[in-house]
């Protein structure tokens, strides 16, 4: 009797659940799997009197104006090198800002200060540019004007500089998404059971022992699975942040070219889609074997840290 009324209250539990998921199943299924019907545009030379089904089909020809060229090379280093810089800076940033927040007394006072360190995330790149622009404009930039003309240093050209972006970029990538990045984690410290602490505490451990001991550790897996997700995005970049915020000057070419805006200059030349098609099945294909790789050695280390 108990096992049947048990199963036949299983569905009326998860009904509500499931609905719950019904949205972001939606976007998942519109944004994300339907597109995948479209792979077969990468293999194609489109021609739009014959249509997208009727072209030519024409093997990787598309995918080799992707390696062909000599910026080849300088583009996969930037897009690896870049998203590796904000994958490591930006989980160990966004681990401070979430211990930082959770140590603060007045609740009051961390919203405030949380929501503050979020708002940045709300802001367009296209806004972004302007207000970077206003910083390191050479004729009337805030940099030249207000801090190196009255320290009797030399004016900068920022745009025109290519060795100063790549700590600019970085710059402007962790102020914008460290404090949203740090979400997570703070939701994660909030949830760990008190008493640990206060266990700790009575033993003589001090804050920085209590976060070396007790808070890391446990967001060890949490830290694991978000670096993974993100190893999958690492040969994608952000459009607005390479090509917005340089201002597409093209002595910069050297260190913000990366795979997206290349290929967005590309095919303002070319207009070629198949071409497009092929560079993001390029991207995601590789995504998703450093993201096989890499769980498969996490999984290896320690198997209840994997994402699967």
């Amino acid at each position: 009797m108990t096992t049947t009324t048990t199963k036949s209250k299983g569905p009326k539990k998860t009904l509500p659940l499931l609905l719950l998921a019904v949205p972001g199943l939606l976007y998942f299924i519109v944004n994300s799997y339907i597109p995948m019907i479209g792979i077969f545009i990468a293999f194609k030379d489109i021609n739009y009197a014959k249509g997208i089904f009727r072209s030519d089909w024409i093997g990787f020809d598309n995918f080799k104006f992707l390696f062909q060229t000599s910026d080849a090379w300088v583009m996969t280093r930037n897009t690896l090198l870049y998203n590796t810089a904000f994958i490591v800076l930006g989980t160990i940033v966004s681990i401070i800002i979430a211990i930082l927040m959770s140590e603060l007394l007045s609740k009051a006072f961390a919203k405030v200060f949380h929501t503050s360190l979020v708002l940045p995330n709300l802001i367009s790149m296209v806004v972004l540019s302007y207000l970077v622009f206003a910083f390191l404009n050479a004729d009337s930039g805030f940099i030249n004007n207000s801090i190196l003309a009255p320290l009797g240093l030399p004016e900068i050209n920022w745009y025109s500089e290519p060795k100063y972006w790549p700590y600019l970029l970085v710059f402007i990538q962790l102020w914008k998404t460290a404090g949203y990045g740090s979400i997570v984690y703070i939701a994660f410290i909030a949830g760990i059971d008190k008493s640990i602490y206060e266990a700790a505490k009575i033993d003589g451990a001090g804050k920085l022992k209590q976060i070396w001991t007790i808070t890391l550790p446990l967001l060890k897996p949490t830290i694991v699975i978000l670096t993974l997700m993100s190893i999958g995005r690492i040969f994608n970049s952000d459009f607005g942040l390479f090509y917005q915020v340089p201002l597409n000057s093209g002595a910069l070419y050297s260190t913000t070219q990366t795979i997206d805006t290349y290929v967005y200059r590309a095919l303002m030349q070319v207009n070629d889609i198949g071409m497009s098609a092929a560079a993001g099945l390029y991207q995601s294909l590789v995504g998703f074997i450093l993201v096989m790789l890499a769980n498969a050695i996490v999984k290896k280390v320690n198997a209840d840290n994997a994402l699967f």
